[in-house]
């Protein structure tokens, strides 16, 4: 059975993912379509085409690789000194193996002269390359607005869930028996020697009431010395008298949720209970910008993750439970969700919220400045717009369409770097994948 359900999960994955990538390029499409550039063909995949159907003016159809997507547009690039006009793929991929200008001069058509990228005006170029990231964008914003306010997320509860036997430094519980973490030279945990018990719910902290675990963990990370806490126990209020000491322990986010790093802190010796509790609009949108904050330190910190990522790949290091994904790692994960021993509303919301981390990850990753991606052809479009807007205020000639293609030995070497990179995650997927659970 749980064979079945790793499958299963996998399975659900890649139909999430391949979703994602149709619905990216229907974004490119159908801008394209409305300032009338010519599209001959939408894909998803790539490879040899495996179906495909001509509606109009454009086939649409499915390759046998799964791996991405793209819709060729008529004239992405200005026509070189020989005069001559190709269609480019917007995929990063293809972009990689097509020269910038002789890939599809043979697909002009009458009356094409009018339908070409790059004489639209800078600004309809603009949309139509924005438009593929920002539907990954809203299909995140999407499912994870689903998941906060239809079904919820866990949230850390001002309930003891579990009290600590030993104190233990944050950088060695890893190197610890999970069963059996404590050593017999481990201090008795402060919260063990008071006498607090599963299931206390605290009530006060040195006199003043407690509202919320992220109050009640910062006036414990605060409070280190001799406290005061009552707490209620089978509808009693029970008061206890713990001697907080200063410990290595996890960063904590204002929400109290675990972080990156460390820090000496106060430390009592206990995990608050949770539960899954469903947010109101405004906690889920401020939630889902908290998603996006994330998501753009970890693509700053990327280049900082390869030395981990080259140690869990080829010299038996442990992975990084936050460490880069490719797709065979997430899909690997996505089966995992499926297998775990978890009520079944809570694997769907966890495999959702999977799709939509990988939606903003496309988004922000193609929004870079850079070639072949989308934000490296916005880039040469609003370029263009301020050396022509320059142009006019000087009264100096328009010096036309910023020709991209000039910029493409640059792109093969941005193009050569995501590639070994992503050879990289994957044989880390592989032979060490992330897992949710050890």
């Amino acid at each position: 059975m749980t064979t079945l359900m790793t499958v299963l999960g996998v399975v659900v994955f890649a139909v999430g993912l391949m979703v994602s990538i149709a619905w990216h390029e229907l974004g490119h499409l159908s801008t394209a379509k409305l300032f009338k550039i010519r599209v001959p063909q939408y894909m998803v995949g790539f490879g040899p085409t495996i179906w495909s159907r001509r509606k109009g003016e454009t086939e649409y159809g499915f390759k046998a690789v799964p791996l991405g997507g793209y819709i060729r547009m008529i004239g992405m690039f200005p026509p070189g000194e020989d005069g001559r006009i190709t269609a480019r793929s917007t995929s990063p991929w293809r972009g990689m193996i097509e020269d910038a200008r002789s890939a599809a001069f043979e697909e002009l058509q009458p009356g094409d002269e009018n339908r070409l990228f790059y004489t639209r005006k800078p600004w309809k170029r603009v949309i139509v390359m924005f438009a593929g990231p920002f539907m990954n964008l809203i299909l995140a914003f999407a499912l994870a607005l689903t998941v906060f306010m239809g079904i919820g997320i866990s949230t850390q509860t001002t309930v003891v869930g579990q009290v600590s036997d030993c104190v233990i430094s944050q950088a060695d519980t890893a190197k610890r028996d999970v069963a059996n973490p404590c050593l017999t030279s481990d201090p008795v945990a402060p919260a063990k020697t008071a006498g607090f018990k599963a299931g206390d719910k605290f009530l006060e902290f040195n006199g003043q009431p407690v509202k919320n675990w992220s109050e009640l963990s910062k006036d414990i990370r605060k409070g280190a010395g001799a406290a005061t806490i009552v707490v209620e126990r089978d509808g009693k209020r029970v008061s206890l008298h713990p001697t907080i000491i200063t410990n290595v322990v996890a960063k904590t986010d204002s929400e109290g949720n675990p972080v990156d790093g460390t820090v000496k802190a106060g430390f009592l010796g206990f995990s608050p209970a949770s539960h899954i509790e469903p947010l109101a609009f405004t906690d889920s949108v401020g939630h889902m910008g908290d998603m996006a904050q994330q998501g753009v330190s970890s693509l700053i910190r990327l280049p900082q993750r390869i030395p981990d990522l080259w140690n869990a790949a080829f010299n038996g290091a442990p992975r990084k439970a936050d460490s880069p994904m490719g797709v065979v790692g997430a899909a690997r994960v996505g089966g995992e969700v499926f297998s775990l021993k978890e009520p079944a509303i809570d694997r769907i919301a966890t495999m959702v919220m999977l799709v939509a981390g990988f939606n903003l990850s496309l988004f922000l990753f193609n929004m870079l400045p850079l070639l072949p991606l989308d934000g490296g052809h916005i880039a040469g479009a609003l370029w263009e717009a301020v050396r022509r807007h320059t142009a006019r205020v000087f009264r100096k000639p328009d010096p036309g369409p910023f020709d991209v293609a000039k910029l493409m030995p640059v792109a093969y070497v941005v193009a050569g770097i995501f590639v070994s990179f992503t050879l990289l995650v994957l044989i880390a997927d592989v032979v060490n994948p992330v897992k949710l659970s050890t």
